[in-house]
């Protein structure tokens, strides 16, 4: 009895220790993958009429088609014309089972937003967070407050990558890669996990919303898909805003101004008064959860012409259609206080809710939820106030709800992670490709 007891403690705490090798090893990979792709500039560039938006998303694109060969894909490519790489982790199934398990994807993108530079990122790790703001060092105005920041409790313990102030980490999405990269790493190296075909993409120019542009949906050959690049730990999306695009062109008359009495027809007054009708509870600044809004956001011009751009954003069809009613409204009210100004307003379709498509596939979220669960993360499904890939992929015939990946405070130089929602994001990822394969191979 007593041997059996010591061969049981043995066995145990072997199990044990490998299980926390494991995590410690999630760990150590993700992170330093994080590290290495963060100081790599891959910031995208709006209104540039080809994929990818700048070059230097090659960058990234290169060095992680090295590395997918390296681990072992050799189906690995890199699209030299439009900057997206693709790669296939093969199934370790059985022909007969492998034949009903759905091919499944993990999406993230290269670039980073435009918002702020990504140029000389210099990652910081706050080890062993214990509560309290977090001081930024090259920027000390840069505080990441708790307040602001609620989620930072949940991290007590973890080590937090920040920025060190001056730029964006852009974790937003290279979080994302990493945790792609660091699950099929692991896959590989746990063969007696079970899973079927799993494709992997990583795309540029999704901040500017050319993510699926060029996408090779057909060829990639993935049934359903999932973008890891959400926020906070536990965060699931089945749902975005649907988002248009407004223009308003205001064209005056310009001269001379020492000669302009009676002749000039100042395009700026019109447009300032007309920015000045922007309804106070539609603005992104007031609004949150499932409420939409108006959101002007570029403006350029001089007397003789101003453009200004504004964004569009609801939930519901209904709520986009009372919002451009509103923007028609705005519009008229302002020819009638500037008469001689001609005002243009065209509305383009950006993306619309992947809801509609994503409710009739209710296992893809439903497996996300149980891979959550198996990785001890609670799922929160939160719609989205913005947009993915999956948005258009979705819509492209690849249903893609999207996964967290961990980025908090994106587009801005507070941007933060933590290490434990890394972690679980790999977990996530690993669990989710073997439940396919579990809940279909049996079938």
């Amino acid at each position: 009895m007593k041997t059996l007891f010591v061969l049981f403690s043995v066995l145990f705490f072997a199990e044990v220790s490998l299980a926390q090798m494991d995590e410690n090893w999630i760990k150590q990979a993700a992170v330093d993958r994080l590290l290495r792709y963060v100081k790599i500039d891959t910031q995208s560039k709006e209104e540039v009429d080809r994929v990818p938006s700048t070059e230097k998303q090659f960058d990234l694109a290169r060095i992680l088609l090295k590395e997918l060969q390296d681990i072992g894909l050799k189906d690995a490519r890199l699209d030299e014309e439009y900057c997206y790489v693709y790669a296939t982790l093969p199934s370790n199934l059985s022909e007969e089972e492998a034949a009903k398990v759905p091919v499944i994807g993990f999406i993230a993108h290269v670039d980073a937003s435009p918002s702020v530079s990504d140029a000389n990122v210099n990652p910081i790790i706050h080890k062993n967070y214990q509560g309290g703001d977090i001081v930024l060092p090259n920027d000390t105005t840069q505080v990441i407050t708790v307040k602001n920041n609620p989620n930072l409790l949940n991290n007590i313990g973890s080590d937090i990558i920040t920025t060190d102030g001056t730029t964006l980490l852009a974790a937003d999405d290279k979080a994302g890669i990493a945790e792609i990269m660091t699950a099929v790493e692991y896959l590989l190296k746990h063969p007696q996990i079970k899973h079927g075909t799993i494709k992997i993409a990583f795309t540029p120019d999704e901040e500017v919303g050319h993510g699926p542009k060029y996408f090779d949906v057909k060829g990639w050959g993935a049934k359903y898909a999932y973008t890891i690049d959400g926020g906070q730990r536990g965060e699931l999306s089945d749902e975005t805003f649907n988002a248009n695009t407004a223009i308003v062109t205001f064209n005056g008359k310009n001269t001379h101004p020492g000669y302009a009495k009676g002749i000039m027809v100042n395009s700026l007054y019109a447009a300032s008064y007309f920015i000045s009708l922007f309804p106070e509870n539609m603005k992104p600044e007031t609004t949150s959860g499932r409420e939409g809004y108006l959101h002007p956001y570029d403006l350029t011009g001089n007397e003789e012409q101003t453009r200004l751009k504004i964004l569009i954003r609801d939930f519901e069809m209904s709520g986009m259609e009372a919002k451009a009613k509103i923007l028609e409204n705005m519009k008229e009210k302002t020819l009638g206080e500037f008469p001689k100004v001609k005002i243009d307003l065209n509305i383009t379709e950006s993306y619309r809710n992947m809801n509609s498509i994503l409710s009739k596939y209710s296992e893809v979220t439903k497996f996300a939820e149980e891979a959550m669960k198996q990785a001890d993360v609670r799922p929160v499904n939160l719609p989205i106030r913005g947009g993915t890939d999956g948005s258009k992929l979705t819509f492209m015939g690849l249903p893609t709800p999207n996964i967290f990946a961990g980025e908090e405070n994106p587009h801005g130089k507070q941007e933060w992670v933590s290490d434990k929602s890394m972690v679980k994001a790999v977990e996530t990822i690993v669990n989710l490709s073997n439940i396919w394969a579990e809940k279909d191979a049996g079938k």
